[in-house]
């Protein structure tokens, strides 16, 4: 038989958890959520440890999530926490657990290393293998003969060519051959599952991988380039996943595992979520660096939103940190009175001289740069806590995956849920918090590649971008 996957026969899931899985990000956690919410897999994304007694208060539950900030950190990091994360979710006994990684592979051996993570995270399963799946369609991330893509505008680059992330300001892509650059960050087996392969059939597919598996537990990267080889991968972690597999991927896992369960009717034809519906005002906090991002506080700045700079030498000196964030919570209050949205960010592009003087400003401070990229991070996360504290608002937005750890840390925040869709890739989810004035808070987390120039617009006016 010719295809990329056998005929799907009557097939139901096991009872319990299906997925459990670690984001190495806050924005990449509530992506993976809305994927397999928006297919039909109740979903929930906790921000500590999640107990049976919380998972409890979600009976309809079949995938969990803990949001989690170790693409900041370095190997000695992980080494102390991740174990611990990885034992927690392992305990809930779903079959595949995951390290949910960016689709465009931010890590290097001394910050984020996904190598670290899957060395440390293969001890919590039995499985012979450890799946790769970082294609993702749907968020434009394609792999092919290992090499990884994304398209930007309409236009597809190799990852170390791409217009951001090969001069990313701590993890910039110089290698597009994932399998070379994953090598500079772990000592294992690393092997391939290409698309010829997969189109190849899958009992052809079926006996590569079991030529591959053995107990030294390779990684095994599948190339995924469209819904056809993104369905045949989602196939072969789900029929492949023995006793129990780690996977180190993005949100592809979870695309390709719903591809593969809607074609044996398990899920809807379909997948969709509803629509947001609009808000008078909301208020975003920014610490991206991303052309895409800046484009988007342009377009918030040309469409009536107020935009307030938070001044970064300030928000470093100790001395005068709290009299900037004051400054800038006081701006945005009166803005969100008044009826206006606000955006308030930390830098706009990355030729923004806040992003190419960012060492001399950190080292001004007598600040190292990652600690000084955390402490821009907790001041987002004070302006955002002010606001909220101060105003009547009930959506907000945080844009940059460390600045929505820091910003969601800080909020009393438990747990979150998929309520509706804006753009792939950041949906917008409801919070849950014993704190009374933060639960229902609806809010986004917004990776820096997301969105088209309009999104603070779709957030404040509820329109579903496909």
């Amino acid at each position: 038989m010719s295809g990329v996957t056998a005929t799907p026969t009557a097939a139901s899931w096991p009872e319990g958890l299906l997925l459990a899985y670690y984001g190495d990000d806050f924005t990449g956690s509530t992506d993976a959520m809305e994927a397999l919410t928006a297919a039909g897999v109740p979903t929930l994304l906790c921000l500590e440890a999640p107990t049976s007694a919380l998972l409890a208060r979600f009976p309809e539950v079949r995938c969990v999530g803990l949001a989690g900030s170790s693409r900041g950190h370095a190997p000695a990091w992980m080494d102390d926490q991740l174990p611990t994360a990885f034992a927690s979710l392992a305990a809930l006994g779903a079959p595949i657990l995951q390290y949910k990684i960016c689709s465009t592979f931010d890590s290097s051996a001394e910050v984020g290393s996904i190598g670290r993570a899957i060395d440390l995270g293969v001890q919590q399963m039995r499985g012979r293998w450890s799946p790769m799946i970082v294609g993702a369609p749907r968020l434009k991330r394609y792999q092919m003969f290992g090499n990884l893509f994304a398209a930007v505008d309409g236009v597809g680059y190799r990852l170390d060519r791409h217009p951001t992330m090969s001069r990313h300001p701590v993890t910039p892509m110089n290698e597009a051959d994932l399998r070379l650059h994953l090598a500079r960050q772990t000592a294992r087996r690393i092997e391939l599952i290409d698309v010829l392969q997969l189109r190849g059939g899958a009992a052809d597919v079926d006996a590569r991988l079991a030529a591959l598996a053995a107990g030294d537990t390779p990684v095994v990267l599948i190339d995924v380039l469209d819904e056809e080889t993104l369905a045949a991968a989602g196939r072969l972690v789900w029929e492949g996943r023995g006793e129990g597999v780690f996977s180190a991927s993005s949100s592809g896992l979870q695309y390709a595992l719903a591809a593969w369960w809607r074609s044996c009717g398990l899920l809807p034809a379909t997948p969709s979520l509803p629509d947001a519906p609009p808000v008078p005002v909301i208020a975003a906090v920014s610490g991206s660096c991303s052309p895409v991002t800046a484009g988007q506080i342009r377009w918030a700045r040309a469409n009536g939103f107020s935009v307030e700079r938070l001044d970064l030498p300030g928000a470093l000196d100790q001395h005068a940190a709290q009299a900037e964030i004051e400054r800038v919570v006081s701006a945005a209050v009166e803005a969100v009175r008044r009826g206006d949205s606000v955006v308030v960010h930390s830098a706009e592009g990355p030729d923004d001289p806040a992003v190419t003087g960012f060492d001399a400003i950190a080292q001004s401070a007598g600040l190292t740069r990652h600690a000084a990229a955390r402490q821009v991070g907790r001041a987002l996360a004070d302006v955002m806590r002010q606001l909220l504290d101060r105003t009547e608002l009930s959506r907000v937005v945080v844009a940059g995956g460390d600045s929505s750890g820091e910003v969601a840390s800080a909020l009393g925040i438990t747990a979150l849920g998929v309520i509706a869709g804006l753009a792939p890739g950041a949906p917008l989810c409801r919070v849950w918090s014993d704190l009374p004035q933060r639960d229902g808070l609806e809010i986004v987390l917004k990776g820096g590649q997301i969105g088209d120039a309009g999104f603070f617009g779709s957030v404040r006016g509820g329109a579903l971008r496909q």
